[in-house]
């Protein structure tokens, strides 16, 4: 409070770069970088003559998905709207390539080895988890996840998953990442480094069949 003045309710706020609406959902964030990704897109179209796949797919790594992933473990779309409204900049993306735009967009994927958007939103969620438990991130797990000390079979670091019933903590990172972390191998948790941890998760993920 200031003077005596109640604070000002909003509608929505930007922090960091985030637009955080009141509702805790992030259609206008999922907005937000899909118009200034397609902005790139088009810059990349105006300026350059070579479309070829290692062109595309430099440009498009550097340029254009950054900014689609961007603190993404903070806003990570579950409406379907908004995952297919983030997922149209990858289609169009590979689409510049010429010898490969009237291909499905699975036969696209598939020749730049690349997955789907959400694929690599899972990936980052897991890694995250990793870096948190590994101490690479400097914070203390406990703030963010219950190990199940029951027993279970697996891995020695499952986490426990408690009932929710509003969205907005149904698909907060703590709670939508337990089921996918529990169902990874021991072999996977106990990496020691990041990148033997994204070697195998990697691996994982392909066999599971995540495009």
């Amino acid at each position: 409070m200031m003077n005596g003045s109640a604070l000002q309710k909003v509608a929505e706020e930007q922090d960091l770069g985030v637009v955080v609406q009141g509702n805790l959902k992030c259609t206008k964030q999922c907005a937000k970088v899909v118009t200034k990704a397609n902005r790139t897109l088009a810059m990349i179209k105006r300026n350059f003559s070579n479309f070829s796949a290692e062109v595309v797919l430099r440009l498009y790594k550097s340029l254009v998905r950054p900014q689609l992933e961007y603190v993404v473990q903070a806003w990570r779309p579950h409406l379907k709207k908004d995952i297919m409204l983030i997922e149209g900049v990858q289609r169009r993306a590979t689409k510049l390539v010429h010898h490969l735009k009237d291909s499905p967009y699975e036969a696209r994927l598939r020749s730049l080895r690349l997955t789907t958007l959400e694929t690599r939103r899972l990936r980052g969620d897991l890694i995250e988890v990793f870096k948190i438990f590994k101490g690479f991130d400097k914070l203390e797990p406990e703030r963010f996840f219950t190990v199940n000390d029951s027993g279970t079979r697996g891995h020695d670091l499952k986490l426990f998953k408690p009932r929710c019933r509003l969205d907005c903590k149904k698909f907060a990172f703590s709670h939508r990442v337990v089921d996918n972390w529990n169902n990874l191998s021991f072999n996977i948790t106990a990496c020691n480094s990041v990148n033997s941890f994204k070697n195998r998760l990697d691996s994982y993920l392909e066999g599971r069949g995540f495009t």
